[in-house]
């Protein structure tokens, strides 16, 4: 099979593959792939996009599907896309897990006593706020009862 492949390198068919773009094309396309995977192995959650990421897969599904189409087949262009699909899926998937199901503040525990913190901060200021209308509330009661003490005086 080896020598096989070997003779068809130095074949004109070969060369017409490899100065085309159905070689080229997906060539300069795995960059896509493969900072995904980079970003997979050794980005931070907190920093992956929640709208590329799907859009990036969903991008990758479409041309997966006209790398099958296309005649003939562009396996390379297919693998190439389908490699990106997975990858922005395994993203996509990083990021929920990291904002909406508690990856977080598994990942960072001091974010719980500072969301805590800021829950108490939030809630004594709105008793603050209660206290302060209260508080107004009497007073205006108060004078109202003094401008009508004032008045039955006069009378």
């Amino acid at each position: 099979m080896a020598s096989r492949f070997f003779t068809w390198l130095k074949s004109p068919d070969a060369r017409s593959y490899f100065f085309s773009t159905h070689f080229w094309g997906p060539v300069a396309n795995w960059g896509l792939p493969l900072a995904a995977i980079a970003d997979v192995m050794h980005k931070d959650e907190e920093y992956i996009s929640g709208v590329m990421s799907p859009t990036l897969a969903v991008y990758s599904m479409i041309f997966m599907r006209f790398a099958w189409r296309v005649q003939p087949r562009n396996y390379l262009l297919f693998a190439c896309h389908a490699t990106n699909a997975a990858a922005q899926s395994l993203q996509e998937a990083r990021f929920v897990n990291y904002w909406y199901f508690g990856g977080r503040e598994k990942k960072k525990p001091e974010l719980i006593t500072a969301d805590a913190a800021i829950e108490a901060i939030d809630e004594t200021a709105n008793e603050a706020k209660i206290t302060a209308v209260e508080g107004a509330l009497a007073v205006e009661k108060a004078r109202q009862a003094e401008v009508a003490a004032v008045k039955s005086v006069s009378k």
